[in-house]
């Protein structure tokens, strides 16, 4: 695997550089590149504003096939638009649900009607998405799903409660995975909808969690309705359909994602140097190992994704998921060790936490959501070693 730019890629690279120093400025600098994963409430409405921005200039869904708004960049494009979007200090994106989950499934199981519908907005940046997956019983164990929909004349009527939804406060659109088959069980009898958000029979409730942030909600739908036509895939066929969305999820959507974990990085090893404490041994190897496991995770993504047309699949995504996940949280225990004693006050107002004091404490999410490291263990094990399964309820 050659990571080095041919000649189309610099130029390509150059035009990315060039947008986003024209356009990163004002209100946009400002953000100083927050917004990211467990910071998304930060500055929403100039991050809004943004995506409309990104969308006016062409930079929206670049990955997605030209026919349907995006630009059909191929792989090391977008790795190049990713890496100089966060060099560029840019703020985070708002629309990764719409643009890395939903729109990649629409395109590739949704009807024409569907896609007319649905991705234009995405690609402008006018519509916001959700996932209604996770439930209270119905976590990393997702075939556990008891939401259901019934069909009442051309709607379907759907009732239950999710869990865990990002920013479904601002969403405009959630895609939920109900139980539409009564008696049925596990992945079987489930279907994958689109479902209005602004709609009487939905109530979304914030959770505030340890950051004092609240971009997680809990989602209660007690009659919520959406048209007959807005099932993605065939009526009970819902359990592929979602794990595509996943395999979406961990495909390039996460490539973003990693190269905001070296910008921290490099900014703890800023600070270690600046009080001193990446002159100590111990600090200072923990330091260049975590580097050394940032180069593996950014090589192993490109690996993956090399000649991907579609979702990554399991085992490849579990392996990347528990792999950053475990990382990051790493990183979050040694930036408190970096800090030392400073990282135990709050020095802004109303708990206002500092990076890497947020970073401590959202990183223990991350080997929970989106399939814990358990699960994820659980299918490396199962699928690349070929150990026993582990047992399971009746499917």
């Amino acid at each position: 695997m050659d990571v080095r730019d041919r000649p189309e890629d610099e130029t390509f690279r150059k035009d990315v550089r060039a947008w986003m120093a024209d356009h990163v400025v004002g209100e946009y600098a400002e953000l100083g590149g927050r917004g990211g994963s467990g910071d998304e409430t930060f500055g929403f409405q100039t991050r809004q504003k943004w995506e409309r921005e990104l969308a006016a200039g062409g930079w929206t869904c670049l990955g997605w096939p030209v026919e349907h708004g995006g630009r059909g960049a191929s792989i090391a494009e977008q790795v190049i638009f990713n890496e100089e979007y966060v060099r560029a200090g840019a703020p985070g994106r708002v629309s990764v649900v719409g643009e890395g989950l939903i729109g990649p499934t629409l395109v590739h199981y949704g009807t024409a009607d569907q896609q007319a519908r649905f991705l234009p907005p995405i690609v402008a940046g006018t519509e916001l998405w959700c996932q209604g997956y996770s439930e209270p019983n119905a976590g990393s164990d997702l075939a556990n799903v008891a939401t259901r929909a019934v069909l009442d004349g051309d709607e379907w009527v759907v009732t239950g409660q999710k869990v865990w939804t990002s920013l479904a406060h601002q969403a405009d659109w959630c895609f939920v995975l109900c139980r539409t088959e009564p008696g049925s069980a596990r992945h079987h009898g489930l279907s994958y909808l689109l479902v209005p958000m602004d709609q009487p029979g939905i109530d979304v409730r914030p959770i505030v969690q340890v950051t004092k942030t609240s971009e997680f909600n809990e989602v209660f739908f007690d009659g919520a309705r959406t048209g007959v036509h807005n099932v993605v895939g065939a009526v009970g066929d819902g359990w592929r359909v979602a794990l595509a969305t996943l395999g979406f999820e961990r495909g390039v959507a996460m490539l973003g994602h990693q190269l905001s974990f070296r910008r921290e990085f490099d900014r703890l090893v800023a600070m270690g140097h600046e009080n001193g404490r990446a002159a100590d041994p111990v600090i200072r190897q923990r330091l260049a190992a975590a580097y050394g496991e940032l180069c593996i995770m950014r090589y192993n993504a490109l690996r993956s994704l090399s000649g991907v047309d579609g979702p990554v699949a399991p085992p490849e995504a579990s392996i990347a998921k528990l792999f950053w996940g475990s990382w990051h949280r790493r990183l979050g225990e040694l930036a408190i060790d970096v800090l030392g004693p400073d990282s135990m006050i709050v020095r802004g107002a109303e708990y206002e936490l500092d990076d890497f004091q947020r970073a401590f404490l959202f990183s223990r999410a991350e080997t929970i959501y989106g399939g814990s490291n358990q699960i994820q263990r659980n299918i490396i094990g199962e699928r690349v070693l070929g150990l026993p399964a582990e047992p399971k309820g009746s499917t």
